[in-house]
């Protein structure tokens, strides 16, 4: 497995061309098809979270992969290449791996140490499995990624460090904006970063709690699920109004367009008799809440623009340093573990191209001694076989240590050049047709 990554976040590029990039509705899932019927792609699965859109690949060829990963997202996200590959990172083998581990343990996030992150891994991974789009290779490697971001939130305490984006936001509310417990809020959408919003707020003592989203049975369930007591439903279409009577807003919809206007902010603040200004949380990707709300006075408006900010201003996590070292560590023992399975169908083709030697020369021993006995023939058979495996004994679990280190890949190359073992019995034990790779689990995505 050759494994890319391709891929923006807000570590390499501005919101707004985040927000310009962003893919919604149907778009991942044509972007996701698009990259796996590649020539150069055998496998793919896509990360795309409200900071990062990252297409995992697994190519045959370097320069042509990136040019074709990167020519996809710039035509899904509808961002001029030319532009989009000025905020563009590339990881290739060991450093992907590196990365998509740093990534399952919070170290490259907005807010490090957020577990939402897990989820999401968990969601990408399930998408490419239904949409055919991942085999082995990709689902090995985000398994095993999902393993070391629970290592990492288990072992250590990153989780103190980072908190998950909405409670993030709503810490840099109650500084603006006064105390979270005791707000009327609105939340609009219920998807699971709204969902989750509208846990926290119950959780931070919102008592009094709109949930407002497109369609109206999701907003019904997070109402059941949060209690009649605390959360009603509210037409979306009445949110306008509905700004003036509350304290705190969190928006977070997949809606392509701004969601909250400024004007219809102006007009809540007029009607407000608090001291405290309107609270406005947006942790959408496109932003549901107009920019120019920032400019409005009695109007308080956190965006992801701002958390970033904000964020890199905190001091460090005091567990960053050991989640690294783990990471590091998970890095080294998957690509030794790799590297050594890439050499187990070449040592089985050994084992076999032995085992076919032996039962050849004992046929001709039959046809020169047909009346050889049959005790003699099981000793001589067995003296045979102990002496071939004896004889690859040393070999094979010498070439299986070295096959782990870095550049292992010639020993198994070696191997199979001093046995000429045929490079389609090699195939067959790994599953891959000569001269191909192996294809994606399923099928139908190319």
């Amino acid at each position: 497995m050759s494994l890319l990554v391709v891929g923006l976040s807000h570590r390499t590029a501005p919101v707004g061309v985040l927000e310009r990039a962003a893919l919604t509705g149907e778009v991942p899932t044509r972007l996701l098809h698009d990259a796996a019927a590649s020539s150069t792609v055998a496998e793919a699965a896509l990360l795309n979270t409200c900071n990062r859109i990252e297409l995992y690949a697994d190519v045959d060829k370097f320069h042509a992969g990136v040019a074709e990963l990167s020519l996809l997202l710039a035509h899904h996200s509808g961002v001029d290449l030319e532009e989009l590959t000025s905020h563009l990172y590339v990881h290739y083998e060991d450093r992907a791996v590196h990365h998509l581990f740093s990534v399952a343990c919070g170290l490259d996030s907005m807010v490090v140490g957020e577990g939402q992150i897990l989820g999401q891994l968990r969601d990408a991974l399930a998408k490419s499995q239904d949409e055919h789009t991942a085999g082995r290779g990709l689902n090995e490697l985000f398994q095993q990624a999902l393993r070391v971001g629970k290592r990492a939130h288990s072992e250590t305490g990153i989780d103190k460090a980072g908190q998950s984006l909405v409670t993030f936001g709503l810490e840099q509310v109650a500084a603006g904006a006064g105390e979270i417990a005791g707000k009327r809020a609105l939340v609009v959408g219920a998807g699971s970063m709204s969902s989750l919003a509208a846990a926290t707020l119950v959780r931070s003592g919102v008592t009094d709690l709109l949930i407002a989203n497109r369609t109206p049975a999701r907003a019904e369930r997070l109402v059941e699920i949060l209690g009649p007591d605390v959360a009603r439903t509210l037409d979306l279409a009445k949110v306008p109004q509905a700004l003036a009577d509350v304290d705190l807003v969190i928006s977070c919809t997949g809606a392509a367009g701004v969601v909250i206007k400024a004007e219809d902010v102006a007009a809540a603040v007029a009607l407000r008799t608090s001291p405290q200004p309107l609270a406005l949380l947006d942790l959408a990707m496109p932003r549901d809440v107009d920019h120019a709300v920032h400019e409005l006075a009695g109007a308080l408006l956190v965006d992801l623009e701002s958390l970033s900010h904000a964020h890199a201003a905190s001091p460090g996590a005091g567990d960053v340093d050991q989640v690294t070292r783990i990471v590091a560590d998970e890095v080294t023992a998957f690509g030794a573990a790799q590297r050594a399975a890439r050499i187990a169908p070449t040592v089985v083709a050994l084992r076999a191209m032995a085992s076919d030697v032996v039962a050849a020369e004992l046929g001709r021993l039959d046809s020169r001694l047909p009346d050889l006995d049959e005790r003699s023939r099981a000793e001589i058979t067995q003296t045979v076989r102990r002496v071939v495996d004896k004889l690859l004994h040393a070999p094979t679990v010498r070439v299986k240590q070295l096959a782990a280190e870095p550049g292992g890949a010639s020993y198994a190359d070696a191997l199979r050049e001093l046995f000429d073992l045929d490079p389609a019995a090699v195939h067959a034990v790994s599953g891959t047709p000569v001269g191909g790779r192996p294809q994606p689990s399923g099928g139908g995505a190319r």
